[in-house]
């Protein structure tokens, strides 16, 4: 009789602690640490129509602070298309040169309008776009002081180079610069007769794209 005591005593202690144990392990088990999602941000997927609005600067001189320099302005729009890793695409830009000066024999003419059409090759570098462009331009030009130009439009060709960067899905900005050549520009000047030869220029222009 004296070992039932301590038997039933022994026997709770076991039941106490496989209890105990049991509770901790549901403990354990039912919690579940809450998973982290990284923010999101803007897809690196360059594919799709876009428009945009620039602005920047007009010079027959590469530097863009010289006082030769003009405002322009203009709107573009595209589609770009992404495939194994290289960007492709088309873009059509309508500009205002601001009445951007180039010099011909004996004097001056003014830029004022271009439409230009240009393709597009570029390295995707995530959210980053870095390209280069080239294609057509036509440039309308305008008399200044005792220099005549040519009436209407005149054909020429532009290279470029640009950075684009990805805001949002659908928003970006972009940095892009032109060298534009106008071939066969006659003018007329009452004290040196006509000429003809070619003019260039340089644009700067920073701009942005809404993508659809």
């Amino acid at each position: 009789m004296t070992n039932k005591p301590f038997a039933l005593a022994l026997a709770a202690v076991f039941v106490s602690g496989s209890a105990l144990s049991v509770s901790a392990a549901d403990l354990t088990s039912s919690y579940e640490p809450p998973a982290y999602s990284e923010p999101s941000g803007p897809s690196s997927d360059w594919s799709g129509a876009y428009v945009g609005l620039n602005a920047g600067t007009a010079s027959d001189k590469i530097n863009p602070f010289s006082g030769d320099s003009e405002f322009s302005g203009g709107i573009q729009g595209g589609y770009n298309t992404e495939i194994n890793g290289v960007v492709v695409g088309g873009e059509a830009e309508l500009s205002h040169l601001g009445d951007a000066e180039v010099g011909v024999r004996g004097g001056k003419l003014k830029e004022r309008y271009r439409a230009a059409v240009k393709g597009k090759v570029g390295a995707p570098l995530g959210n980053t776009l870095v390209y280069g462009t080239a294609g057509v331009a036509m440039t309308s030009l305008r008399d200044n002081g005792g220099t005549e130009g040519p009436d209407g439009w005149k054909p020429g060709w532009l290279v470029g180079a640009g950075v684009e960067q990805k805001i949002t899905d659908n928003l970006s900005g972009r940095v892009e610069y032109n060298y534009t050549r106008t071939n066969d520009v006659r003018s007329f000047r009452t004290d040196s007769g006509t000429s003809e030869r070619d003019i260039g220029d340089h644009t700067i222009k920073a701009g942005v794209n809404y993508k659809f």
